[in-house]
């Protein structure tokens, strides 16, 4: 995928915003915003992190300097290692008009020494959103690789696969209740954009607006 395909199936599909979540890195994010410009469609630029555990978190921010700062951190505590484009392709990273900059070789599909506490308080004094990715899931996620969540981890938002509605979310998290449960199509190809969105009542399609309406204020919600 590149930052005009991105946007231009988005845009499609008739979303108001979108993430952008590469694993443990956002050197793509500023490119899909140019890339959108004068489109309508907001994008927020973040990135899905792989823990100490082994689990996905998701961290959202403001503007693409918060990000950035989180992948330094990222990056600092990759484990070693260099990617193989044989097996997991090139790690492009590109601009807003598609032509590559330059090759990430970083082993951006493993994991880093960050512990899952450590991430999501750091992403936290980053201005961010920490949610918990695709909870439902039998690997790669908190409860599969932690058992539960613990209460100290101060998530924002727990995300459920497409193959999970969140009213069913509700039924099988009870224990999780206090915390907003959403959808994302984690698209990892074109035809996955919009396959499982979340809907929620806002008055911009804004991190900001999406932190009220993960928390209920002000008439913001997060709708079935």
């Amino acid at each position: 995928m590149t930052p005009i395909q991105i946007v231009r199936e988005a845009v499609k599909q008739d979303l108001a915003g979108i993430a952008v979540t590469d694993h443990n890195s956002a050197e793509n994010t500023a490119a899909v915003i140019a890339a959108a410009s004068g489109t309508g469609l907001s994008v927020i630029p973040g990135m899905e992190i792989t823990t100490a555990e082994e689990a996905h978190v998701i961290g959202l921010f403001q503007d693409v300097k918060s990000a950035l700062s989180m992948q330094a951190l990222v990056y600092a505590n990759l484990f070693p290692g260099e990617n193989d484009p044989d097996l997991f392709g090139l790690q492009v990273v590109a601009n807003e008009f598609d032509e590559v900059e330059a090759i990430n070789t970083r082993l951006l599909i493993g994991g880093t020494r960050l512990r899952v506490n450590d991430v999501v308080n750091a992403i936290h004094d980053f201005g961010g959103l920490a949610i918990a990715a695709h909870i439902d899931r039998q690997s790669f996620s908190v409860i599969s690789q932690l058992g539960f969540i613990p209460e100290e981890l101060r998530f924002d938002a727990l995300e459920v696969s497409a193959n999970v509605s969140l009213t069913e979310a509700g039924i099988r998290y009870p224990g999780y209740g206090k915390i907003a449960f959403i959808t994302a199509s984690d698209a990892h190809g074109l035809r996955d954009i919009a396959s499982a969105p979340t809907k929620i009542q806002v008055a911009g399609p804004t991190i900001k607006e999406l932190r009220m309406a993960l928390n209920g204020i002000n008439g913001r919600k997060i709708l079935e």
